[in-house]
């Protein structure tokens, strides 16, 4: 209650600059009181916005980050748990509202984990001795004589026991230690050991509460009609045979297109198939992929922004004896992600509510309170869980439908996208162009490293200033992790009208590709194995070698593989957190490839939930294959050209190989997971094909290029 209060009061001394305190004051402490039972915190023990001891021995975590399939809600529940000493039957986990108290509730950039490991232990710790002194008080005993464990107290000497719940009220009246000390990692318990997820039951139940599946009475449905041209408009539309499907209650014009609202989401879909609509395409009704390739080509001509240059790189490549060149090409990528984007809206004279799978809850809140003409902190925002983000819900262009419908109508409504809405109106993936030249001297060994990106800028999406350097289109690129002496990375954005957005791993995902690639078409220029040559460049970085030299074991590096079978490595840093990726594949006679075997060594630091980061390393091998293989997004007459699963090809459970993963053992403090596995395995791909068949593949996807 105390950390609440808190907030409350800061945003109580803003509001009364502007008059009527004693309303503004009585209505904040309302909002307080509201928020606490919203999110079931009255009564019992809460040292902190974290976590709630109920006296019958229930365990509230609260997590500020979005579950969507990363298992987020375990690893940081987790956290708590091993400095509470609780009993894991008894956590119970739910998503905080949105407030300050809970610091950037952003879920993004594998940063979950890392940013919370030293919050969320403290927050337990400071429970757990706030339960050992109330304990102790109960008892008349020495505290250091008490120990928790399980989820009681234990007064060692006597045997006595007291459960958590006994102690929650007792515990309450004690003032929250600053500085509680916290365990040494060896006593862990939990953390670095495989634990049950807390979401496992209730979604193989069905009880878990995706967007997609918020019900509210008299809830409205409705499915948005978009211009599918780039720079299109509405031109007219006849609601008429619409309004005549069963079903469908009202067709109304709003901000981002034609709605129209039924009584189910199948019926919205019919009436939507059915209406009559015409579009004008615009000034971009001749934009196709021809125009996507003349920009990245025109501006790899140009001077653009220098990210890194380490060195003298024109003397060396003056001096070198022998020079590399490479050009690739990288498509426009979608999110594909298996839930459609849905929100649901009620709004109300005085409220505003959102039901929303997001990663991003704060700018839902900002967001609705726009649309609604509402103060912030009169929108509540439930996030729900998520089937698939991927950086997609970063964005929040469904929030506005939900909420302008429901303030239309007076009724709560949910807003669903069909598959080819999802596909069609996303914020893709940047298509990006490369250009490498590398020098080699007499001796064949790599003195200088020239790298030049052109990739259209996503953080100019959100900055004013014009030049900055776009530095999610330089990730793995200007922190490349080799030891060369000269090295010089320029990047320069095209202006091309395409919405591009934040991606599974980002930068990192194009920049792994042409660096993993064209290194290992130095390799062979010099005459070296590729993970010799990678080994020398690592020379002064162990850890990065010791992820390397642990996947080449795993992956029987160097072993004999059959006619048209090849191996492939790469290695990439991303997010604080290193990962090598063997990958086998045979290329049939007909060219079609199969992906045989990955096997992924990873360091990420201190492990949490090994089993997580297994999963996740799985998942991004199957994300990063799959768009490796098959994806792109194309255009013609200003049109996306793809739709659904049936021109969008996602790798089957026949097509998937076998995958190993290995963790390495750390004692350093946790970085990223959930984006890592992605970006080395289509250039651990690709080069295990040049094995195969001594053809490079400089473009993606593969399928298009083999």
């Amino acid at each position: 209650m105390t950390a609440l209060f808190k907030v409350t009061r800061r945003r109580f001394l803003v509001a009364t600059t502007s008059g009527g305190v004693g309303l503004v004051l009585g209505f904040y402490a309302w909002n307080a009181i509201e928020t606490e039972k919203r999110e079931g915190r009255s009564g019992g023990f809460s040292p902190n916005v974290w976590l709630q001891i109920s006296p019958d021995n229930r365990v509230n975590i609260w997590i500020a980050k979005s579950e969507m399939g990363q298992g987020v809600q375990t690893s940081l529940a987790m956290l708590v748990a091993e400095e509470l000493e609780a009993d894991w039957s008894s956590i119970h986990v739910r998503h905080a509202a949105v407030g300050a108290e809970y610091g950037l509730e952003r879920t993004e950039g594998s940063t979950s984990v890392r940013t919370s490991w030293d919050t969320l232990r403290h927050a337990g710790a400071a429970a757990r001795e706030m339960l050992l002194t109330a304990a102790a008080n109960a008892w008349g005993v020495d505290e250091s004589t008490c120990q928790a464990r399980d989820g009681k107290i234990l007064h060692i000497p006597t045997g006595r026991q007291l459960p958590y719940g006994d102690l929650a009220i007792a515990a309450s009246r004690l003032p929250v230690p600053k500085d509680a000390p916290l365990k040494n990692p060896r006593d862990f318990r939990f953390l670095g050991k495989p634990m049950p997820r807390v979401d496992v039951e209730s979604k193989v139940d069905g009880s878990a509460m995706f967007g997609i599946d918020v019900k509210l009475p008299g809830m409205l449905y409705a499915n948005v009609a978009r211009c599918p041209n780039l720079a299109g408009k509405l031109k007219r539309f006849d609601a008429a045979q619409a309004k005549a499907s069963p079903g469908v209650l009202e067709v109304r014009q709003i901000s981002s297109g034609v709605a129209v609202i039924a009584d189910s989401t199948w019926n919205a879909f019919r009436g939507r198939q059915a209406l009559d609509i015409e579009w004008d395409p615009g000034a971009l009704s001749n934009f196709s992929d021809s125009s996507i390739q003349q920009s990245l080509a025109d501006g790899a001509g140009k001077s653009g922004l220098t990210a890194r240059n380490d060195g003298d790189v024109d003397s060396a490549m003056a001096a070198a004896a022998k020079r590399v060149t490479a050009t690739y090409n990288l498509p426009y990528l979608a999110h594909t992600a298996m839930e459609p984007l849905n929100c649901t809206a009620h709004v109300r004279w005085n409220r505003c509510e959102i039901w929303c799978s997001t990663q991003t809850p704060e700018t839902v809140q900002r967001r609705a309170a726009r649309v609604a003409f509402l103060p912030p902190f009169l929108v509540d925002v439930h996030t729900t869980l998520i089937g698939g983000g991927f950086g997609r819900r970063l964005e929040n262009d469904m929030v506005a439908d939900a909420v302008e419908l429901s303030k239309a109508t007076g009724k709560p409504v949910q807003v669903v996208w069909t598959r080819e809405d999802d596909t069609q109106h996303d914020f893709y993936r940047p298509a990006a162009h490369s250009e490498f030249t590398a020098g080699l001297d007499a001796a064949g060994i790599l003195t200088v490293w020239k790298h030049q990106i052109v990739a259209q800028s996503i953080d100019a999406r959100f900055e004013s200033l014009e030049g900055t350097p776009d530095t999610t289109s330089v990730q793995g690129a200007n922190d490349l992790p080799y030891e060369i002496p000269n090295i010089r990375v320029t990047y320069f954005a095209p202006q091309i009208p395409v919405p591009v957005g934040y991606w599974r791993s980002v930068g990192y995902s194009l920049n792994a590709f042409v660096t993993e690639c064209f290194l290992d078409e130095v390799a062979a220029e010099c005459g070296k194995d590729p993970v010799a040559l990678r080994r020398e460049l690592l020379r002064n970085s162990p850890r990065r070698a010791a992820v390397l030299n642990l996947a080449a074991e795993k992956g029987d590096w160097g072993k004999p593989m059959l006619r048209g079978e090849g191996r492939g490595i790469a290695l990439h840093t991303s997010y604080g957190s290193s990962v090598a990726q063997v990958a086998e594949v045979g290329v049939e006679k007909d060219g079609t490839i199969r992906v045989h075997r990955v096997v992924c060594a990873i360091d990420c630091g201190q492990i949490v939930n090994p089993d997580t980061i297994a999963a996740q390393m799985e998942g991004g091998i199957v994300f990063g294959l799959s768009a490796a293989l098959w994806g792109k997004i194309s255009f013609k007459d200003g049109k996306v050209q793809q739709s659904n699963f049936d021109d969008i090809r996602v790798l089957r459970m026949p097509e998937m190989p076998r995958v190993e993963v290995y963790i390495v053992p750390s004692t350093e403090p946790p970085t990223g997971v959930g984006e890592v596995g992605v970006p080395p395995v289509a250039p651990a791909v690709a080069n295990a094909v040049f094995a195969a068949t001594g053809k490079r593949l400089r473009d993606l996807p593969i399928e298009s290029s083999a």
